[in-house]
């Protein structure tokens, strides 16, 4: 399955360390980040699972569920789950799939789906593309994905940003500029008219360019 930005996901049952779960039962009414792991004692990997743990509060005030993915059975996840707390100040409060028999991977296009075997035997280097991060919304529709190398960390404040902006973006319809940050001024797109921009804007909006319209951020 080739997944595009508002395909609806896959939906998949799946054992995880906090139980079986039916993955669109599971999200509900919130937004939902997966985030897959090839490898279990994997030491970037290890570090992203402590700063998942440390800004869980953070995303749980955003109506976001965290959930991990690792290729390894989820009895070696709570073994890794200690290492996690000891090393990185948290244990995460989140589940973490066990993902044995590669059908998440398969999926969600991290793995090709004429891959065969399960996880025995498998190695990180051969779960090379199971380090994908997916921003997935209450509709079930995937609202981000991206991809990195088993060689870099992922950034979790970039995650917790990106999730900023789709909740905002989707609520009141605009969008962001480059870099940014809560507070920063928005952009109006270019579907929206004058007349509707100052309807919806009755402050005003400042304009660069015809194309280029940008206005104070509006709040909840």
């Amino acid at each position: 399955m080739n997944l595009r930005i508002q395909d609806i996901v896959a939906d998949f049952t799946a054992q995880t360390t906090q139980g079986e779960i039916r993955f669109h039962e599971w999200i509900g009414d919130s937004y939902c980040i997966l985030f897959s792991h090839p490898k279990d004692f994997t030491p970037v990997c290890t570090t992203e699972l402590g700063a998942a743990a440390n800004l869980e509060a953070e995303f749980k005030q955003r109506n976001c569920k965290l959930i991990g993915l690792s290729i390894d059975p989820v009895d070696q996840h709570a073994a890794w789950a200690k290492d996690i707390e000891e090393t990185q100040g948290a244990l995460p409060g989140y589940p973490m799939i066990g993902d044995t028999d590669l059908n998440v991977a398969k999926l969600y296009n991290m793995l090709p789906a004429d891959e065969s075997g399960t996880s025995e035997g498998r190695t990180a280097a051969t779960n090379a593309t199971v380090r994908t991060v997916f921003i997935i919304g209450p509709d079930k529709k995937l609202k981000l994905t991206m991809t990195y190398p088993m060689s870099v960390g992922r950034n979790f404040q970039e995650i917790l940003r990106a999730l900023d902006a789709i909740q905002l973006t989707e609520k009141h319809k605009v969008a962001t500029p480059v870099n940014w940050q809560r507070g920063d001024d928005v952009i109006i797109p270019p579907t929206v008219s004058n007349e509707d921009a100052a309807k919806r804007f009755p402050e005003g909006f400042t304009t660069i360019k015809p194309y280029l319209r940008t206005v104070a951020q509006p709040q909840d």
